[in-house]
C-alpha cells in the first residue's frame, strides 16, 4: 500500500472521524464486559464466624423436619447458588463473545479489508482501519452469524470450570472473616489486612487459571483459525458429544433392565444387576466408538505432524466432513478391534 503519512493514524478504529470517540467507547465497553463476566464467575466469598463470636446454631424447621426441602438460608442452597453463578457467567461470556473474538483477530494482526481515508477532528486526512462492527459484519459474511461464535463452547467449559474451582476451594480453604480497611488503622495494620485478603485471592485466581488454561488455549486457537480457515482444534466436539450419549445410553439402558427385566425373585437379582451397567458400557462404547475415532483424527489432522497430511489422511474442513468421509470409506469403527482387523469394503487393499 505504499508509505503512509506521518499524520496517518495506522491503528484507529472507525470509517470516519467521530468513529475515533466511538471506538473509545466501544473499548471501555469492552473491558466493562470483561469486569462484568468475571464477577458474574465468581461467586462471592464464604464467611464463616469470627471464632470469639460463634453464631447460635440454626434451629430445624418444620419443612426440614418433614423431609422437604430447605429454605434460602440453608446449607442445601449452596449448590444451587453456585450453579446459579456458572449459569450468569455462561450468559455474560456468551454475550460478550463477539467481542473479545474480533479483539482477539485484531490482536493477532489479521486485517482483512484495506482502511478507509477520513479525517480527524482537526480536518486533516487519515487512514482508519474498520471498527468492530465492521469487522463483525465481515465475519457474518464469510462464516455466517453462528461464525461469532466460533471457540465459545470451550470458553464457557473454561469460565465454568474456574469458577466450580473457585467455589470448591472457597468450602476447603474458607476465608477468615473479612476485616475492612478503616481510617483508624496505622499503616501497619491496614496493609497486613490488604496482604491477607491479597494472597488469599491470588491463591484461588492461579490455582483456577492453571486448570482452566488448556480450555482457555483451545478456545483462542478455535478463533484464530478463522486466519488460515483451518479445521485443527475441532476435535472437542465429537468427543463431548460421544460422552454425552454414552452416559445417557449407558445409565438408561442399565435402568430399564434393571427395572423392568431383572425379576426380584430370582436368588441373583442383585449380582446380576450389578453388573448391568458394566455391561451396558461395554455395549454402547461400541456404538459411540464413531465419535471417539473422528475427534482423535481431527485432534492430529493438518497439525504439521506428517500423520495428520495426505498421504496418511486427507485434510478435512470439519469434523461433519470427516465422518462423512469415514462413512463412505466405511471406517467408521477403523481400531475398534485390535485382535480380528477385518479389511472394510472401502479400504485401498485388495484381493488377489
Amino acid at each position: 500500500m505504499g508509505a503512509l503519512d506521518p499524520e496517518v493514524a495506522p491503528r484507529a478504529r472507525g470509517g470516519a472521524a467521530g468513529m475515533a470517540g466511538a471506538g473509545a467507547g466501544a473499548g471501555a465497553r469492552g473491558g466493562a464486559a470483561a469486569g462484568v463476566e468475571a464477577r458474574a464467575r465468581d461467586p462471592p466469598p464464604a464467611h464463616r464466624a469470627h471464632p470469639r463470636h460463634p453464631r447460635p446454631a440454626a434451629q430445624p424447621s418444620a419443612r426440614r423436619m418433614d423431609g422437604g426441602s430447605g429454605g434460602l438460608g440453608s446449607g442445601d442452597n449452596a449448590p444451587t447458588t453456585e450453579a446459579l453463578f456458572v449459569a450468569l457467567g455462561a450468559g455474560v461470556t456468551a454475550l460478550s463473545h463477539p467481542l473479545l473474538y474480533v479483539k482477539l483477530l485484531i490482536q493477532v494482526g489479521h486485517e482483512p479489508m484495506p482502511p478507509t481515508v477520513g479525517t480527524n477532528v482537526l480536518g486533516r486526512k487519515v487512514l482508519y482501519l474498520p471498527s468492530f462492527f465492521t469487522y463483525a459484519k465481515y465475519i457474518v459474511q464469510v462464516d455466517g452469524k453462528i461464525g461469532l461464535f466460533r471457540g465459545l463452547s470451550p470458553r464457557l467449559m473454561s469460565n465454568a470450570l474456574s469458577t466450580v474451582t473457585r467455589g470448591s476451594m472457597k468450602k476447603v480453604f474458607p476465608p477468615d472473616e473479612i476485616e475492612q480497611v478503616s481510617n483508624k488503622d496505622d499503616m501497619k495494620t491496614s496493609l497486613r489486612k490488604v496482604v491477607k485478603e491479597t494472597s488469599y485471592e491470588m491463591m484461588m485466581q492461579c490455582v483456577s487459571r492453571m486448570l482452566a488454561h488448556p480450555l482457555h488455549v483451545i478456545s483462542m486457537r478455535c478463533m484464530v483459525q478463522f486466519v488460515g480457515r483451518e479445521a485443527k482444534y475441532s476435535g472437542l466436539i465429537p468427543h463431548l458429544l460421544g460422552d454425552v450419549v454414552f452416559l445417557w445410553g449407558c445409565n438408561l439402558l442399565a435402568h430399564f433392565i434393571n427395572a423392568y427385566l431383572v425379576d426380584d425373585s430370582f436368588s441373583q437379582a442383585l449380582a446380576i444387576r450389578s453388573y448391568t451397567k458394566f455391561v451396558m458400557g461395554i455395549a454402547v462404547s461400541m456404538l459411540t466408538y464413531p465419535f471417539l475415532l473422528v475427534g482423535d483424527l481431527m485432534a492430529v489432522n493438518n497439525c504439521g505432524l506428517q500423520a495428520g497430511l495426505p498421504p496418511y489422511s486427507p485434510v478435512f474442513k470439519s469434523w461433519i466432513h470427516c465422518w462423512k468421509y469415514l462413512s463412505m470409506q466405511g471406517q467408521l469403527f477403523r481400531g475398534s478391534s485390535l485382535l480380528f482387523r477385518r479389511v472394510s469394503s472401502g479400504s485401498s487393499f485388495a484381493l488377489e
